[in-house]
């Protein structure tokens, strides 16, 4: 007779605060670096207290939506946003790694996506000496307020060795 096989039981979504805890430490325990460490820690944190008051949400990747939403409605930086993501998504894996949760759950939480930062790069202020009508750096540089409009960086390196040479040739 076959051994028969005992399929995991991964109907607890709903996550109480010791699995939480539990999934934490895993995570902090994993990670080498003390200021990755806090960082994490900070970031699974504030999770864990958002997930836990609102009332009986399934961990799902809904949930880590809700979530991105609640973020970008306080008004977070892009890059600060996606740190608490990386938590919420480094404690889903856990959490499946523990048999806490489905690894179909944890796979869709790690789709969840992350905010695009709209900052601009900008070349820095150069002497208007540089180019040889006087005009500012900016027409120069590679700085505008959309992505599309953005000039690719070897055009704008080649613009900076034009204002270079000139502002040689001047002196």
């Amino acid at each position: 007779m076959a051994k028969q096989r005992i399929k995991p039981n991964y109907r607890r979504r709903i996550l109480r605060i010791p699995d939480l805890d539990h999934c934490k430490l895993a995570v902090l325990n994993s990670l080498i670096s003390p200021a990755s460490r806090r960082v994490y820690e900070y970031a699974i944190e504030q999770f864990t207290a958002w997930y836990c008051s609102e009332p009986r949400l399934a961990f799902n990747r809904i949930v880590v939506v809700r979530y991105r939403m609640y973020l970008e409605s306080r008004g977070l930086a892009a890059n600060t946003i996606n740190q608490h993501l990386a938590g919420a998504r480094r404690l889903a894996h856990e959490a499946a790694d523990s048999g806490l949760l489905s690894p179909e759950l944890a796979a869709g939480i790690s789709r969840v996506k992350g905010v695009i930062s709209h900052r601009t790069t900008c070349a820095g202020p150069v002497p208007s000496c540089a180019t040889p009508t006087g005009a500012s750096w900016s027409r120069f540089s590679s700085c505008s307020a959309t992505h599309r409009s953005r000039r690719p960086s070897a055009i704008s390196a080649a613009n900076r060795i034009w204002a270079i040479r000139s502002m040689i040739c001047l002196t």
